[in-house]
């Protein structure tokens, strides 16, 4: 047994890949680590890919992730925009070695100002895309972009919508995206 094989120590809830369904994984399951990224782990059964949650990853024997984001607001007590950009750095497709940043997935990202009370409260909205229509993951990858994205200080509400249009290619990746990938 190498350091990548482990032994579920307790039944957790984990994300069938491809297709995105949410699936029981019964405390005693053996599953092989692939991928350690941006706080979920990909993992291999004999039935089959899932990602685990950073939030179950001690039942892989695995520390849990602090899930505090040390940024400040700007003076209006807005969320900085650089600290959700880097949170976005933070999701991963769990095939793909590449954050969704780099991968191009992500259109926009714009902090809007909810009420104008004291204090004021703010809604993250966020365009992205998934590098095949039809990937299954694409709403895991959403909801993970949205918790990220709600760490945030200053962040009050969080929208992930995915879009089609325009059609990703592989030019919009990253030089440091196709530097990983091995495509230059």
């Amino acid at each position: 047994m190498n350091n990548r094989d482990r032994t579920l120590s307790r039944d957790v809830t984990a994300t069938q890949i491809p297709s995105g369904d949410k699936t029981p994984l019964t405390a005693g399951t053996k599953v092989m680590i692939h991928q350690t990224l941006g706080g979920s782990y990909t993992v291999q059964t004999d039935f089959g890919l899932f990602r685990i949650d950073g939030k179950d990853v001690d039942a892989l024997g695995e520390k849990v992730a602090e899930t505090v984001v040390k940024a400040a607001t700007l003076t209006d007590g807005a969320p900085d925009p650089e600290a959700i950009w880097a949170q976005l750095r933070y999701v991963f497709d769990p095939e793909i070695p590449v954050n969704i940043v780099d991968l191009g997935l992500v259109y926009s990202m714009d902090v809007e100002t909810l009420a104008e009370q004291s204090p004021p409260s703010y809604k993250v909205n966020v365009a992205m895309t998934l590098t095949a229509p039809g990937c299954g993951m694409g709403p895991a990858i959403a909801e993970d972009a949205k918790n990220k994205i709600l760490l945030v200080p200053g962040v009050s509400e969080a929208d992930v919508r995915i879009t089609w249009e325009p059609a990703w290619n592989q030019q919009m990746i990253s030089e440091e995206g196709k530097m990983k990938l091995g495509l230059i």
